[in-house]
């Protein structure tokens, strides 16, 4: 009995991997696209010629396994798996918001034809991250492009506690992604105070992509603006306790945050796509306290 019922196990276990077998393609991972049709010019015994414009492309059961094994790889935090284009908010109170919302569905139309990236710059709460996020799900579905997404604040540190010798994890290793990814979702850029190590990791960063062309989106909340004492030629000119006075009541800006070298290389790498409108947390906590 014992042998028998190892054998009923055996054939449950055949006609279920039967049953999962991709009907399109038969487990190939290829499908047959319809054949062409004869020309008049066609010589009459190739139409019955059934290989000759046989054309096959890769099946759809495939393509979505490909696109779950990269997402699962992305690195997207679980506090934005609802995070899509389809659902972003542009309209009534957000309107301001909507072209951004364009140029995030023609960033995945046009990719990879057009791989300049994009930064994506406005205040807290204006949908940044929840754009970034939805542009790389896009790509990864519809294109099967592999994405990554890592938080400034936390590539940073993850680097540093690399050269803790008890850590596993080496500089090399946690770099290789940023490095190498078709692309890179950096999110945050400037969230926490420049230093000279902090700066020099940024610049390593976006110049190894630059020169790998390699496409790089990133979400900052600091105005796309010098950096305090740049020079600009074309600025009217002001008295220096004017400019003193001035410097001490702005906020800091992009270039303060990663430097002005860094600043001037992202224009270059990516489309600038300002957000404006209201903060959609102010409005969720509004909403929940009425």
């Amino acid at each position: 009995m014992a042998e028998l019922k190892s054998i009923e196990d055996v054939g449950l276990k055949s006609t279920k991997t039967q049953a999962e077998v991709c009907p399109l393609c038969a487990g190939t991972g290829w499908k047959t696209l319809p054949a062409r049709a004869p020309k008049d010019n066609d010589r009459s015994d190739s139409i019955n010629d059934n290989n000759k414009d046989r054309r096959v492309t890769r099946c759809d059961c495939r393509l979505r396994a490909r696109a779950q094994s990269l997402l699962a790889a992305a690195r997207i935090p679980k506090r934005y798996d609802d995070c899509e284009l389809s659902n972003f908010e542009f309209e009534e109170s957000h309107s301001r918001l909507a072209p951004a919302r364009m140029a995030a569905c023609r960033f995945v139309e046009e990719y990879p034809v057009n791989k300049v990236g994009l930064l994506l710059v406005g205040k807290a709460g204006r949908g940044k991250t929840h754009l970034a996020v939805g542009i790389a799900k896009a790509l990864i579905r519809e294109k099967g492009v592999e994405c990554v997404f890592y938080d400034y604040a936390d590539l940073l540190k993850e680097i540093q506690d690399s050269y803790n010798p008890s850590v596993q994890a080496t500089e090399l290793g946690l770099l290789g992604p940023v490095f190498k990814a078709e692309v890179l979702v950096l999110d945050d850029l400037g969230s926490v105070r420049p230093t000279e190590w902090r700066w020099d990791t940024i610049r390593l960063i976006l110049n190894t992509r630059y020169n790998d062309s390699l496409t790089t989106i990133i979400t900052t909340n600091f105005a796309d603006e010098p950096a305090a004492g740049a020079v600009d030629a074309d600025a009217p000119r002001v008295s220096e306790s004017f400019e003193t006075a001035r410097a001490a009541a702005r906020g800091d800006t992009l270039g303060d945050r990663i430097g002005e070298r860094m600043r001037s290389r992202l224009h270059e790498m990516c489309r600038i796509v300002k957000m404006e409108g209201e903060d959609f947390r102010q409005n969720f906590r509004s909403a929940s306290f009425r």
